[in-house]
């Protein structure tokens, strides 16, 4: 389904989540704030005409840009507004009927030598069925005025933003005696004369008044909350004027979650490079393909007359089968990143806003849990966190987070504190993981640096090229890439330090918790001094991947937030390494790890401290003063969650295959969800068949789980060539790895400076 022209989808269509969320149909309306708002307006005039509905809709909207303004004054006059830090001026000029009035004060802003308003906000017809008692020369005469005033407004629409509100419905039980003869047929009737006479005129599309008849659609779901029958009440009005701001404004400030009437952007330099290197890609897959289909037919086996056997073909050269494999990756890469482009880049699709309900994340948790459990399966090992736990764990976790972003769940503060838990767990696995391997293996080599720096970010590189997006925006495999570099320079730095080393002299324990000892120190003293370590991140190039929005504040936020866990997870491992090595815990299948009498009272405390950190972010205030204890207390759960997961043998013994299937693509999900899953950099919801919500999120988290498992095949198939384990052709990929990066900088620095 084609997105269409989201401004017309905003004027026009949309409905209710919820009882106050408006949704316009296919795109995502952004919520100004004040400053936004003046942002927009600098140096602009607004003009409000009509009677008190359109009065009502002007004092939404400047307390857009002024949230103190009363509204006061004569309700029969003109009232006007000026905002003078800003140069703002906004008019409510008072002409309840369709007249020669309101046609002269128009007539006035066509002419030369008057300064027009940018934006114009007309509407008007329940005085003239209030005063003509509903009569049907009243609607004649109006039709006779509206289209005298009609090529007046068509004039300044080339000009200016015009807009026609329509007529909202009435609540006619709560109408005053007076205003009796004011009736949602009349009122139709009047909004059918102006929606015909408007733009008949005009041959020009692009200069025309834009009807408003949204209002119409808010009105039929709240007019019942008047308070007289006739106005609405104030969330409607605010909607409305929300709305307004939307039209004019979000082509002119582009915010992400603002996808209504903004234009697609232009394809930049590296975009126009990208596209051409995968179309390049494809026709030379299809090319090398089509040449080895050939050889095969000629060299196709065929019965050996003399002997009767067969003669196997020729095997193919390893480099030609290397090519094949790297042009087809690159082949299915190309057409994927085009679906990522079409989802979120080009207007093609459709977009909506989150709206979160307790029932819209629960039940999905609920359901992926019970399925979880269903697919129960004996581990192969039963040592603590073994890789089939580990998967597991990866799983379910962002399978949650997962439904936590689909369900907008954040706007909830104790379901924001658990997910805060579980990225933090997937950088506990990072410590623990990594420092196992160091420890246990020794192998500090250049390739499996290579190895891991590829798989963390192979994908995310193609993305910031392809979706014209900063390194720093998909947050966490910077945070997880440092880490792991953080964690490979304090191990491997001299003296490097192993178990195999350790185990003949105990000394050397004792070093290797001075080296982690130094890095607490070290992780201390950047948190606590933002100056410093915002310095180290704003060198070139070092800026140019961690700055978001102009600076790096994003970046020392998100490595604040969980700068003790990764270190907590090296520990961890040294101390249960320690234990194992030593045998003072039991890893057979179905013992428990420790002594009965330890293990209870264990599981007690870890019971307990999960049903304790729930009690208290339920108990949360606001998220600053919860993000400030979260670094503290984020260990305790996570541990406790090691500690009841792997102390009864019989639960260590098996695992979720569900689950950790999930967990083998786990990053890729975490990275696709921005773009295929999500919309708007994951501010909206992809909408791919609009009107059937439920079949819509199946459809798309369909494909979004297909591409994610696709795009975790193709970086390992590809790892396997960019990184080989031959020391020599190694080092001649790593030159052409960072000829790329220069030659992306380049064209990065070439792309700012005209964008500037």
């Amino acid at each position: 389904f084609k997105g269409g022209d989201t401004c017309e989808y905003l004027l026009s269509s949309g409905r209710f989540l919820g009882e106050k969320v408006w949704q316009p149909h296919s795109c995502m309306m952004h919520k100004y704030k004040n400053s936004e708002a003046k942002n927009c307006l600098l140096d602009r005039h607004v003009a409000f005409i009509g009677d008190s509905r359109i009065r009502q809709l002007f004092y939404s909207f400047i307390k857009l840009l002024n949230p103190q303004v009363k509204e006061e004054g004569n309700k029969h006059g003109n009232i006007l507004f000026e905002d003078k830090s800003a140069s703002i001026r906004v008019d409510f000029l008072w002409y309840p009927e369709v007249n020669g009035s309101m046609r002269q004060r128009i007539k006035s802003w066509t002419e030369d030598s008057v300064a027009k308003p940018h934006i114009i906000v007309a509407g008007a017809a329940t005085w003239s069925i209030k005063i003509h008692n509903g009569s049907n020369e009243a609607l004649t005469q109006y039709k006779i005025n509206i289209t005298s005033i009609a090529p007046l407004l068509e004039k300044l629409a080339k000009s200016s933003d015009v807009y026609w509100v329509l007529q909202d419905p009435v609540y006619e039980e709560l109408l005053s005696e007076s205003r009796k003869m004011i009736t949602n047929e009349k009122i139709d009737a009047y909004n059918e004369a102006a929606v015909r006479i408007l733009n008949s005129s005009s041959r020009n599309s692009k200069a025309k008044v834009k009807v408003f008849s949204v209002s119409k659609l808010i009105a039929q779901e709240t007019i019942m909350k008047s308070a007289d029958g006739l106005h609405l009440p104030e969330s409607s009005r605010d909607t409305n004027a929300m709305i307004l701001m939307n039209v004019y404004c979000n082509k002119i400030m582009k915010p992400i979650d603002g996808s209504c009437c903004q234009p697609q952007p232009p394809l930049t330099l590296i975009q126009k490079l990208a596209f051409c290197f995968f179309t390049l890609a494809i026709i030379g897959y299809f090319i090398i393909s089509l040449i080895h289909r050939n050889n095969y037919r000629k060299s196709k086996s065929c019965a050996d007359l003399e002997s009767g056997e067969e003669r196997k073909p020729a095997v193919s050269s390893p480099n030609v089968s290397t090519l094949e494999m790297l042009l087809h990756s690159f082949c299915k890469l190309g057409l994927i990143m085009t679906y990522f482009y079409l989802c979120d880049r080009a207007n093609l699709f459709m977009k909506e806003n989150k709206f979160y309900t307790h029932s819209s994340f629960f039940i999905p948790i609920v359901y992926i849990l019970v399925l979880g459990v269903f697919y129960t399966e004996n581990t192969k090992e039963t040592k603590v966190l073994n890789r089939e736990q580990t998967d597991e764990w990866k799983g379910w976790m962002q399978l949650v987070i997962l439904i936590y972003h689909i369900s907008g769940a954040s706007t909830f503060l104790p379901v924001y504190m658990h997910i805060r838990v579980l990225v933090a767990a997937y950088l506990f696995q990072t410590g623990y993981g990594h420092f196992s391997y160091f420890w246990l293996k020794g192998d500090f080599g250049v390739y499996r640096v290579c190895q891991v720096l590829f798989r963390l970010n192979f994908l995310v590189v193609v993305l910031c090229i392809v979706m014209d997006r900063p390194y720093q925006f998909y947050y966490f495999v910077p945070l997880v890439t440092v880490w792991f570099m953080i964690i490979y320079a304090t191990l491997a730095v001299w003296p490097q330090i192993v178990q195999k080393k350790a185990n003949g002299n105990c000394l050397w324990h004792f070093g290797l918790l001075l080296k982690l000892l130094c890095l607490l120190t070290c992780i201390y003293f950047l948190s606590y001094s933002q100056g410093v370590f915002e310095k180290i991140f704003s060198f070139w190039p070092l800026s140019k991947c961690f700055e978001l929005n102009g600076n790096v504040y994003e970046w020392w936020f998100r490595w604040k937030l969980d700068r003790y866990v990764v270190f907590h997870g090296m520990l961890f491992a040294f101390i249960y390494l320690a234990l194992q090595k030593r045998q003072m815990i039991s890893e057979g299948k179905g013992e428990p790890l420790f002594s009965s009498r330890v293990s209870n009272i264990l599981l007690f405390i870890s019971v307990v401290s999960l049903l304790t950190y729930s009690i208290w972010a339920s108990s949360c205030k606001n998220k600053t003063e919860c993000n400030e204890l979260h670094p503290s207390v984020s260990l305790v759960q996570i541990l406790a969650f090691v500690l009841i997961r792997n102390i009864p043998g019989y639960i260590r013994s098996v695992y979720s295959s569900f689950f950790a299937w999930f967990g083998k693509i786990s990053l890729e999900l975490f990275i696709c969800q921005y773009h295929i899953w999500l919309a708007a950099d994951t501010k909206g919801i992809l909408v791919l068949i609009p009107g059937y919500p439920m079949f819509n999120v199946l459809v798309s988290t369909f494909i979004f789980v297909c591409v994610a498992h696709e795009i975790s095949q193709i970086t390992n198939d590809l790892a396997q060539i960019v990184v080989p384990k031959d020391s020599s052709t190694l080092l001649k990929r790593l030159l052409c790895i960072a000829g790329f990066f220069s030659g992306l900088l380049l064209f990065s620095a070439v792309q700012d400076q005209s964008r500037h």
